[in-house]
C-alpha cells in the first residue's frame, strides 16, 4: 500500500503541486496524463530519486519520505530499458539479487523463471546492444520484479515499442501482476494502456491529480471539459436543462432535445459530453431502447484503420465511431443521411 500525503515539489521551474493520493496493496494503478504533467518526477519522488518540498510518503505504513531508494522496496522501469551494458541478460537480472546477498542458487531459481515468463530464456547470454527494444524492456521489467519489491514503479514502459510489441507487453504485464499481486504504479499517456491495464487510474494535469477511479469513471464520466478531451470525450455541447423527471434531464440544445441520465436542475446550463463510440449510426430512424435519435448528414469520414470516425451535422456536430466493417455495409460517404442514436445513460452532464 502506497500513500501519499500533500506531496508538493519545485523543479526547474515546474512545480508538482499538493498531491494526495493512496495506491492500495496489489493494485494496479495508472497514471495518466499528457507530456509534461509531472508524471516521472512522482515516480522519482516516491521511488526516492530526489526529495520533496513539503508532503511524506508511506509504503505499508512505513514513512519513507527520506529514506534512500535502496531501502524503500521499490522497482523501477524507465522507459529507455537503462540496462547495463557490459552485462548479459541473465547478469542484469541477476544484479540486485546478488546485491541482497542472496544465495547462489536461488538466484539462479528465481532469474530462471521470470525469464520464463517474459519469454527470454533463450536471449540470457546476449548482452542488451544485440536485443530489439521490446527484449530490452522485458528484461528491464524482469530486473525490476525479479527483487519482489514492496512496489513496482514503471515509467512509461511501453512508449517506445512498435504497436505489435506493444499489445503483447501489455498482456505479459497484465499477466504476472494478475499472478504475482504486485503493487504497480504505471505511468502513462496512453489510454488504451490505461484502459487495459489498470484497476484504478489518476488523471494527472499541470503538477496535479485532478481525478481518480475506475477505467469506467474516468472514459466516461469525466470530472470537467479539460479531462474529457484528454480522454478521448470528442462530443461536448453546451445546453439548458428544460425538465428533469426521476433523474432523467431533458436538455434544449438549440432547437434541440436530448436527454441524459443527470441530477442537473432546471434552469441550469450545462455541457454534455458523449464518447464517440456511444453514438450508433443507421441510415434512417428505427425502433430503438436510445432515448436520442437525431436525423443529420455526414459531413467527413476519416478511416482509420480498423474503424471510421464519422462527422454529423445534426443542427448540432456530433462524431461518431464505428467500424470500418460497419461503415462499408451501411455505404456511409460524405453527403449521405444518417440517424445517430445514443442512450440517455451514455450522457455525461458538467
Amino acid at each position: 500500500m502506497i500513500e501519499i500525503k500533500g506531496l508538493s515539489k519545485n523543479w526547474r521551474g515546474f512545480s508538482l503541486k499538493n498531491v494526495n493520493l493512496r495506491v492500495e496493496k496489489g493494485e494496479y494503478f495508472i497514471i495518466l496524463g499528457p507530456t509534461a504533467a509531472g508524471k516521472t518526477l512522482l515516480l522519482e519522488l516516491i521511488a526516492g530519486f530526489c526529495e520533496p518540498n513539503e508532503g511524506g510518503i508511506w509504503i505499508n505504513d512505513k514513512n519513507v519520505t527520506r529514506m534512500t531508494p535502496e531501502k524503500r522496496g521499490t522497482g523501477f522501469v524507465y522507459q529507455d530499458y537503462s540496462l547495463f551494458p557490459h552485462l548479459t541478460v541473465k547478469e542484469n537480472i541477476e544484479f540486485g539479487l546478488k546485491i541482497k546477498g542472496m544465495p547462489k542458487s536461488r538466484i539462479e531459481e528465481k532469474s530462471k523463471e521470470i525469464m520464463d515468463i517474459l519469454g527470454i530464456s533463450h536471449l540470457s547470454h546476449r548482452r542488451p546492444r544485440t536485443l530489439s527494444g521490446g527484449e530490452q524492456q522485458r528484461v528491464a521489467i524482469a530486473r525490476g520484479i525479479v527483487i519482489e519489491p514492496s512496489v513496482m514503479l514503471l515509467d512509461e514502459p511501453l512508449n517506445a515499442l512498435d504497436a505489435r510489441t506493444q499489445i503483447q507487453l501489455r498482456g505479459e504485464l497484465k499477466k504476472i501482476h494478475r499472478e504475482a499481486k504486485l503493487t504497480t504504479i504505471h505511468v502513462t499517456h496512453d489510454q488504451t494502456e490505461a484502459m487495459v491495464l489498470a484497476d484504478r487510474i489518476g488523471v494527472m494535469m499541470n503538477g496535479e491529480i485532478v481525478q481518480t477511479g475506475s477505467p469506467e469513471e474516468i472514459f466516461h464520466f469525466p470530472l470537467n471539459e479539460r479531462v474529457a478531451e484528454f480522454v478521448g470525450v470528442e462530443n461536448i455541447i453546451e445546453g439548458m436543462v428544460t425538465s428533469n423527471e426521476e433523474g432523467v434531464a431533458t436538455i434544449r440544445i438549440d432547437d434541440h432535445i436530448m436527454e441524459a441520465i443527470s441530477s442537473a436542475k432546471v434552469g441550469d446550463r450545462v455541457r454534455v459530453c458523449l464518447r464517440p463510440e456511444s453514438i450508433t449510426i443507421a441510415p434512417s430512424k428505427t425502433l430503438s431502447s436510445a432515448r436520442n435519435s437525431f436525423s443529420g448528414m455526414i459531413t467527413q469520414l476519416v478511416p482509420l484503420g480498423a474503424t471510421c470516425r464519422i462527422e454529423i451535422d445534426c443542427g448540432f456536430p456530433l462524431i461518431s465511431l464505428v467500424t470500418k466493417t460497419s461503415a462499408e455495409d451501411l455505404g456511409l460517404r460524405v453527403g449521405k443521411g444518417v440517424c445517430a442514436s445514443f442512450k440517455a445513460s451514455s450522457v455525461h452532464v458538467f
